[in-house]
């Protein structure tokens, strides 16, 4: 029988987290982001200092999803709104927190992991008083979108994601807590 729970990662979990990381955020990009761009996002936002960085930041919360000890998903959550105007307009609805992050490892797609870091996120934010959930979701990735919408997501609006020296085009979906 696996066990499979979601819990805060820490610091011994760092280089299996950025490995994850590293591993699963090619998935979600799209067929025509350059090879070299996702590279260039991994280093400056997806490794183990960033990530030794990320679980030290008071505005910042990261759940890992483990699976009989091992990581097979991770999420974060972000305080607030940044300015960008596209995402001010689409979420209006504050405090609001960013899921930020939310990838599980492909032989997980499909199963209880996903869901069990989404009702955490959920938590999370109840908990903390937040009114809104929101995120950046490629326009090309239906899979998320869809995972997102089964969860109460709704797309308000677009913005635009740096990915090296790329941009790429995300939908903005919310989701009242």
């Amino acid at each position: 029988m696996e066990h499979l729970g979601v819990a805060t990662p820490g610091p011994t979990d760092i280089e299996e987290l950025a490995a994850v990381a590293a591993r699963t955020f090619p998935l979600a990009c799209p067929p025509s982001a350059v090879p070299q761009n996702i590279v260039a996002f991994i280093d400056a936002h997806l490794s183990a200092e960033r990530f030794a960085e990320y679980l030290a930041d008071e505005d910042r919360v990261v759940l890992a999803a483990y699976q009989d000890g091992r990581i097979v998903g991770y999420c974060m959550l972000i305080r607030g709104v940044p300015d960008d105007a596209d995402v001010r307009r689409a979420v209006t609805l504050r405090p609001a927190l960013e899921l930020s992050k939310m990838y599980v490892l492909p032989d997980s797609h499909g199963g209880e992991a996903s869901n069990m870091l989404m009702r955490a996120v959920l938590n999370r934010a109840a908990s903390t008083g937040a009114k809104s959930v929101w995120l950046g979701v490629n326009q090309q990735n239906r899979r998320a979108q869809r995972f997102y919408a089964k969860h109460g997501f709704t797309i308000n609006g677009t913005k635009t994601f740096r990915l090296g020296s790329g941009v790429e085009n995300d939908f903005v979906m919310v989701r009242v807590v």
